[in-house]
């Protein structure tokens, strides 16, 4: 079993345990310990996420319910469609049917807007992706979900690259020295004995705010650059300058990206997107499940 496989059996376990605790009292006493046929069907438009917990959860209350899907996560789902159906255990479809739903409409809404942000920049050479700002024990899960939409994902966490932000440029003195301190720590047996990856593969961004951290930070030859909450006007002078010192330098737009506004971000010529919004604010899509027999 992957680690990724783990932390999904986990997640459907303990949000069960929240759940159903001991029993479903009600199905309990007054559903009959029976077969079934039931499906889940949306009631709104999107992209679909989630297939994958939705068998976990009707698996672990009863391995012998069959589900058959009728659409793949990745596609495109309309108000009415079926998208799974599933025979087994009435008592077990019963109580597993909200858990089910929170994770395929949570899941879906931000598959869902993702799905939204990246056709806006369709035709441009510019990507999406998300942040770390997820639900704490959730973040697997939602980043799946932004793949499913068309986004790519970020670092997973804070062990997988460098990110120097406005606080650790703050606390060390300046771009160089939080660059250069970051550097000798890579050569460190410190980070030898932590970390798997070779100091090599391990990308440096840094977040600038102005002119002269954006030269500060190409001369000291990091990786990327984080342009963090500017202005249309104030982004594509700075990427002019990043591209006329660096043409190879990945840049990475964030700050206040919305739908109306990503399009003109990524006309300034930047390689990446990151919407905190796609995790945090997406709305649920609209999930039912009926007993049809």
């Amino acid at each position: 079993m992957s680690e990724i496989d783990d932390i999904l059996i986990r997640q459907v376990e303990l949000a069960l345990m929240e759940d159903v605790g001991p029993g479903d009292i009600t199905t309990l006493g007054c559903i009959p310990d029976e077969p079934a046929e039931a499906e889940i069907f949306v009631k709104s438009d999107g992209v679909l996420a989630g297939l994958p917990l939705v068998e976990m959860v009707f698996h672990q209350l009863d391995h012998k319910i069959k589900m058959e899907f009728k659409k793949n996560d990745g596609e495109h789902f309309t108000r009415g469609d079926t998208i799974i159906q599933i025979k087994g255990n009435r008592r077990a479809i019963m109580t597993g049917e909200r858990t089910a739903l929170n994770f395929l409409g949570h899941l879906s809404g931000v598959a869902t807007l993702t799905a939204q942000f990246a056709d806006q920049i369709k035709g441009s050479k510019t990507k999406i992706l998300d942040t770390r700002k997820t639900m704490p024990g959730m973040r697997h899960l939602e980043k799946y979900a932004v793949a499913c939409g068309g986004g790519e994902n970020h670092r997973y966490g804070l062990y997988d690259m460098v990110l120097i932000k406005d606080n650790h440029i703050a606390s060390c003195g300046s771009v160089k020295k939080a660059v250069d301190q970051v550097r000798n720590y890579l050569k460190s047996d410190d980070f030898k004995k932590r970390f798997v990856i070779s100091p090599e593969d391990v990308v440096i961004e840094v977040e600038v705010e102005s002119e002269a951290q954006l030269k500060e930070a190409i001369a000291c030859g990091v990786n990327r650059l984080l342009l963090d909450n500017q202005t249309i006007e104030g982004l594509s002078r700075l990427v002019k300058t990043a591209r006329s010192l660096n043409p190879e330098i990945k840049l990475e737009a964030s700050g206040n990206m919305t739908l109306d506004r990503v399009a003109e971000a990524a006309a300034v010529g930047v390689d990446f997107i990151s919407i905190g919004a796609l995790t945090h604010s997406a709305p649920s899509s609209d999930f039912s499940l009926r007993i049809i027999a």
